[in-house]
């Protein structure tokens, strides 16, 4: 498939709700854009640990990680990271990584914001570009 490289915004969700009533300003509000690359064959999204402590995620969970070459590690996981992606949004759990350069987006934000990899293009892409899709069985 080849390597897939996006940039997108990542912010804290509970920033984004208080700038939605009124308790931040747009300033206030933690938030940088991060590179990604696309993998298809992750579950989750990764982020490395100094975007983690810039936005203030908190840690809610701990998960076993394989890495490609097999070996295994514990790792946080962290919940509101709020992402920003191609005009879609939603809130995500990720799995810290430290010492990570770029983030890892997995199938579970590609689902979520009913997105594609176009391999022809080496690129990320709404699977419909008016709408999210949702199929129902």
């Amino acid at each position: 498939m080849g390597r897939v490289v996006v940039d997108f915004e990542v912010s804290n969700y509970s920033d984004v709700l208080d700038l939605q009533n009124g308790r931040l300003t747009p300033d206030q509000v933690r938030k940088m854009v991060v590179s990604g690359i696309v993998d298809t064959g992750a579950t989750r999204m990764v982020l490395p640990e100094n975007v983690v402590q810039f936005l203030g995620l908190p840690i809610v969970d701990r998960s076993t990680v394989r890495f490609a070459d097999q070996r295994k590690a514990e790792r946080n996981v962290v919940s509101n990271a709020y992402v920003e992606l191609l005009g879609r949004s939603g809130m995500f759990k990720a799995v810290v990584e430290p010492n990570r350069p770029d983030a890892l987006i997995g199938a579970i934000v590609m689902e979520d914001l009913d997105l594609i990899v176009d391999c022809s293009g080496q690129k990320l892409i709404p699977r419909d570009p008016n709408t999210l899709l949702t199929e129902i069985e």
